[in-house]
C-alpha cells in the first residue's frame, strides 16, 4: 500500500482500474453462476415434476397404488420411467406414505424419508431435499384414482451433482468470455493510463495543482496583460490586465473566443494567425497605446499555441507628447525672446536719437493684441508658439511651412494636449512627406479655423501622397507610408486624441495634381467659446 501511494499517478490509475475490473468481473461472474445454478435446479425440478405427472396420469398405476400393488407391477414401471428419464429415482407410495416402488428393493414397504403430507394433501411440490439416495432436485405430485381420490404420491428426483456438473460446464464457457473481457479491459486501462500521461505531459496531480496555483499567482501578480492561445487559436487564458487593456468585459470573458472575436489590432492578429514572433511592437487598441510581444509555444514537437503579452504605454506616450509640446513651446519662446530683444534695441535707438513719435508708433504696433502669425490672425499664444516653432523646424528641413489665408482663431485653446497631439502629428507627417517628396520647392500649408468651440485643422503637403492600397488603412496601427521600422503609430494616436474630444481625423485626399495628401481634423470643445455681446 505504501509503494502504491508513492507510485506515479498513471500507475495508480492503472492499478485502480484493473482492480475495479477484477472486482466487477468477479462479482458479475459469481452472480451469473448463482443465478444459473438456481435456474438449472428449478428446471430439473420442473422436469422431475413432469415425469411424475406422466406416471400419475396412468390409471393402472393409480389402481395398483390404491390396492397396495398386490401384483408388484409398480417397481417395474418405476424403474422403466427412471431409465427413460435419467432420473436418480422414481418412488411411488400409497396414501399413507409407504413406498410401493423404490430403486433400492430394501426400501419397498418402508415409509418415505421426507414428509409426504403436503403432497398427500393434493399439492404439487418442487424442492431440493436430502434423501436416502443423496441430495436431489425433486418433483412430487398426488396419485389419484378414477374418482379423484388421493391414493398415493409419485416422487421423481434428479441428482444435484448432475445439475452442478451441467452448471460447471456452462460456467467454464462463461469464464472464458469473462477472462477475455477482463483482458480487454486491462488493455484498455493501460492505453487510458498512457493517454492520461500524455495529456498531462507526464506531470503528477500534485505538480498540476502547483502549476495552477503558480499560474494564478503570476497572472494576477504582474502588471502586464497575458493572453494565452491554444493550438486552434482560441483563448485559453486571459488575465484581468489583458482584459482591461483590450477593453473586454471581464477576466474570463475572452476564454474560448477566437482572436477575430477579440478585435485585436491587425498587426497582432496577423502575427497570431501566422504564429510569427513579435518583439516590442507598438500598437493601438481602443484608446490605449500598447507594447506587444508574441511567442509560439511548443513542447516536445507538440504545438501548444502561443502567448501574447501586452504592456500599457498610454501614459508614457501622453507624457512624450506633452514633452514635445513643451519643447515646441520653449523653442518658440526662445525665438520670441530674440524677437523681443530686437524690438527693445529698435526702441532704444529711436529714443536715443530723439525720435519720440516714431518710438510711440512702434510701441503701438508691437503691443497690438491681435498679433498676426504670418499675416493671419491667430489670437491664441499657444498656437502662435506652435506655428512659429514648427516654421523654424521646417526651415531646418528645407521645407516652407505657411499658414493658409483663411486661417483665423480669435479665442484660446482649452485642450492643449489633444490639440498639440493632433496638430503636431499631422504637421510632422506633412513635413516628412514634403521632405521626401519629388516636388521642389517643398512646402506644407496649414489652415486653422475657429467654429465656435470647434477647431478645424487642414494640412496639405507637397509630397507624393498616400498610395491607393494604403489610403483606407493609414489610421490602422502599424500601417505607414514609410519603410522605416517603428513607424505607423502617429495617425492612430491623432485619431484617438481627436475622438476623445468627440471629433475625428480623416484623409480628405490621398493625392492631387499639384499637391500630396490632405488631412483634415475636427476638434470639438478644443477652444473657449466666444463671448457673444449681450
Amino acid at each position: 500500500m505504501f509503494r502504491l501511494r508513492h507510485a506515479p499517478f498513471a500507475q495508480q490509475a492503472l492499478a485502480l482500474q484493473v482492480g475495479v475490473l477484477v472486482v466487477v468481473v468477479g462479482v458479475g461472474f459469481a452472480l451469473v453462476g448463482w443465478l444459473f445454478d438456481d435456474e438449472l435446479t428449478q428446471q430439473y425440478g420442473t422436469r422431475a415434476l413432469a415425469v411424475a405427472h406422466t406416471l400419475a396420469a396412468d390409471p393402472a398405476i393409480a389402481a395398483a397404488a390404491a390396492a397396495d400393488d398386490p401384483d408388484g407391477i409398480l417397481p417395474g414401471r418405476a424403474e422403466a420411467a427412471k431409465t427413460a428419464s435419467g432420473a436418480l429415482f422414481v418412488v411411488i407410495t400409497n396414501r399413507l406414505g409407504i413406498r410401493l416402488a423404490h430403486p433400492n428393493p430394501d426400501g419397498i414397504r418402508q415409509p418415505v424419508s421426507t414428509d409426504p403430507s403436503e403432497v398427500l394433501a393434493g399439492n404439487d411440490t418442487i424442492n431440493v431435499e436430502q434423501g436416502t439416495l443423496g441430495l436431489s432436485a425433486r418433483g412430487k405430485t398426488p396419485l389419484r384414482d378414477a374418482g379423484g381420490a388421493i391414493v398415493g404420491e409419485v416422487s421423481v428426483g434428479f441428482r444435484i451433482a448432475d445439475v452442478r456438473g451441467h452448471v460447471n460446464r456452462e460456467l467454464s464457457v462463461a469464464a472464458a468470455f469473462a477472462g477475455g473481457a477482463l483482458l480487454l479491459g486491462c488493455v484498455g486501462a493501460v492505453l487510458l493510463a498512457r493517454r492520461l500521461k500524455r495529456l498531462t505531459l507526464g506531470l503528477e496531480p500534485r505538480e498540476l495543482a502547483e502549476l495552477v496555483q503558480e499560474r494564478e499567482a503570476v497572472l494576477h501578480g504582474i502588471s502586464e496583460g497575458v493572453l494565452a492561445l491554444d493550438a486552434d487559436g482560441r483563448v485559453s487564458v486571459c488575465n484581468d490586465e489583458a482584459a482591461r487593456l483590450l477593453g473586454l468585459p471581464g477576466e474570463g470573458a475572452a476564454t474560448g473566443s477566437t482572436t477575430a472575436a477579440l478585435a485585436l489590432p491587425p498587426v497582432l492578429r496577423e502575427a497570431v494567425d501566422r504564429r510569427d514572433a513579435v518583439d516590442n511592437v507598438i500598437t493601438v487598441a481602443g484608446d490605449r497605446v500598447l507594447v506587444a510581444n508574441y511567442r509560439a509555444v511548443r513542447r516536445e514537437e507538440r504545438d501548444l499555441g502561443g502567448v501574447l503579452t501586452l504592456r500599457d504605454r498610454t501614459d508614457l506616450e501622453t507624457i512624450t507628447r506633452e514633452l514635445d509640446s513643451v519643447r515646441t513651446l520653449s523653442t518658440a519662446l526662445r525665438a520670441q525672446r530674440h524677437e523681443f530683444a530686437n524690438r527693445l534695441h529698435v526702441l532704444s535707438g529711436l529714443l536715443q536719437n530723439g525720435h519720440g513719435g516714431e518710438a510711440l508708433e512702434f510701441l503701438h504696433a508691437v503691443s497690438d493684441p491681435a498679433a498676426p502669425v504670418g499675416g493671419h490672425t491667430v489670437d491664441d499664444p499657444y498656437l502662435q508658439a506652435f506655428v512659429d516653432a514648427k516654421s523654424a523646424e521646417a526651415a531646418e528641413k528645407g521645407v516652407r511651412l505657411a499658414l493658409a489665408d483663411t486661417s483665423w482663431v480669435g479665442t484660446r485653446v482649452t485642450a492643449p494636449v489633444e490639440v498639440t497631439t493632433v496638430l503636431g502629428i499631422l504637421v510632422d507627417n506633412a513635413l516628412e512627406a514634403a521632405r521626401r517628396g519629388a516636388r521642389r520647392p517643398a512646402w506644407v500649408d496649414l489652415a486653422l479655423l475657429e467654429d465656435g468651440a470647434t477647431l478645424h485643422i487642414s494640412v496639405v503637403d507637397s509630397g507624393d501622397g498616400v498610395a491607393a492600397d494604403l489610403a483606407g488603412r493609414v489610421f490602422e496601427a502599424g500601417v505607414s507610408t514609410s519603410a522605416e521600422d517603428g513607424r505607423g503609430i502617429g495617425l492612430a494616436l491623432a485619431r484617438q486624441s481627436a475622438r476623445r474630444l468627440g471629433g475625428d481625423v480623416r484623409l480628405a485626399a490621398a493625392t492631387g495634381d499639384d499637391h500630396g495628401a490632405v488631412f483634415e481634423a475636427r476638434l470639438p470643445k478644443a477652444l473657449r467659446p466666444p463671448v457673444r455681446p449681450a
